[in-house]
């Protein structure tokens, strides 16, 4: 059984949440990565930023990056993870019934890493891709 920590990318920046949206957007083009994580000091996940949020919920809605928190602009609700050790079939159920693109990787409490679309999609079966796709792809 092929589990997320093997397939999984390692070294994910994260950011905390007190930052600026101006910062995190920096390093999001930084990295030219669509999510940053965002941890506490012992690196226990706690949302997640994404180039859409800062595009709908600050710019869009004309606030300042400068001045707006990522506090101010995360959801409230629970983030989707997958634990370490969950198989890569666990990975894809989730982000089919979720509906997103990338999965924060936890072992225990602490992010190790992210799994993404693209992961999966070069790690399972042929048939089951165009599924996961248009799954996730039927997300608002």
């Amino acid at each position: 059984m092929t589990t997320a920590r093997e397939i999984m990318t390692t070294g994910i920046e994260s950011i905390d949440r007190d930052a600026t949206v101006a910062e995190a957007a920096r390093r999001l083009a930084e990295n030219d990565i669509g999510v940053l994580p965002i941890c506490d000091t012992d690196r226990h996940l706690t949302g997640v930023v994404t180039d859409r949020d800062i595009v709908v919920k600050v710019i869009a809605a004309g606030k300042d990056p400068e001045q707006t928190s990522l506090a101010d602009v995360i959801e409230k609700t629970e983030v989707v993870t997958i634990g370490a050790d969950d198989s890569i079939d666990e990975a894809v159920r989730t982000m089919k019934d979720k509906k997103v693109r990338r999965l924060p990787v936890i072992d225990g409490h602490e992010l190790v890493g992210m799994v993404s679309q693209g992961d999966l999609v070069s790690n399972i079966a042929e048939d089951q891709v165009g599924d996961l796709v248009r799954a996730i792809s039927s997300a608002p």
